[in-house]
């Protein structure tokens, strides 16, 4: 392996130990970093406009694989509308300040701050993206939320309500405000897990939300791919550093995280951002209803 090429690249590597007090988790208190734009030949990520002229939605994009997601489709050349919680304003601001530096002040950028468990919230990020950019052409579902529990009589019922607003029924409430308004060639891309594969023992509401969102990107794909040409699909990635892991988790979990895949390592949020730059691109023209499983080997059938 190069000498150029990060730690957190080589088989074995584990983030140290460290915890947060709740989700969503903050991007500039992780140590080490997560890595955006750097790929696992140590080299910086090169654009090749993929993504010249399109006009992107990016939900949860201040930290993790949002914020890498938005930082690559930038440099694809992308105008981007990014949304954040109240929480999460310091990452937001850092991530619209990287992106401003690697691109030159390149690409227009709307950052929204949205709660969007609530469908008018959802229905404004459409109209307010629309207002600011003219056009809507790619959505990159990207939000989420988890709260380790391990004990399933234990887990409130409010917990479970507020998993399923957070990463089911806003996705229902962006895509109906949002289709009418796509053309042929569009693109909806969801951040799945491999947990709704898996069925992760801590992550029973969350694991269940996320196989419900294979399901509708399925279905909505048979029903929108044929008649109106925009391709769904989702990316399922595997354990991921990313201010999730020590907001959430068990310390058990944080403990032995990344190291039970085959590749032996926590993957990067970069490794998984790839995955849906082609998703969007014209690369992948010829798929829809897909998941693609960026989770360090393991086998999904």
């Amino acid at each position: 392996m190069p000498a150029n090429v990060p730690e957190q690249y080589k088989k074995g590597w584990k983030p140290p130990f460290q915890e947060q007090p709740n989700a969503p988790g903050k991007q500039f208190k992780l140590d080490p970093a997560p890595l955006d734009d750097i790929t696992a030949d140590g080299k910086p990520y090169k654009p090749a406009g993929k993504l010249e002229g399109r006009k992107a939605i990016i939900t949860g994009a201040d930290s993790g694989i949002g914020r890498s997601v938005a930082l690559l489709f930038a440099l694809e050349g992308a105008d981007l509308t990014l949304t954040f919680l109240p929480e999460e304003k310091k990452d937001a601001q850092e991530m619209v300040e990287t992106i401003k530096k690697k691109t030159n002040n390149a690409r227009k950028i709307n950052i929204l701050e949205l709660d969007l468990t609530k469908e008018e919230n959802c229905k404004q990020l459409v109209e307010k993206h629309l207002a600011f950019h003219g056009s809507l052409d790619a959505i990159v579902l990207n939000h989420g939320t988890q709260n380790a529990n391990t004990y399933l009589p234990s887990l409130p019922t409010e917990q479970w309500h507020e998993t399923f607003n957070t990463n089911i029924h806003s996705f229902f409430y962006i895509c109906k405000a949002a289709i009418p308004h796509l053309e042929e060639g569009s693109t909806i891309t969801f951040n799945a897990s491999i947990n709704m594969a898996v069925g992760h023992p801590e992550l029973i509401d969350y694991t269940a939300t996320k196989g419900a969102m294979i399901g509708f990107m399925r279905a909505l794909s048979n029903q929108i791919v044929g008649d109106k040409g925009v391709r769904c699909n989702a990316v399922a990635p595997g354990p991921i550093w990313t201010p999730l892991i020590p907001a959430t988790m068990t310390k058990e979990s944080i403990e032995k995280f990344g190291t039970s895949v085959p590749m032996g390592r926590a993957g990067q949020p970069v490794e998984v951002a790839t995955a849906f730059v082609w998703l969007t691109s014209a690369d992948s023209s010829y798929v829809s209803g897909q998941v693609i499983h960026v989770n360090g080997g393991v086998v999904i059938e």
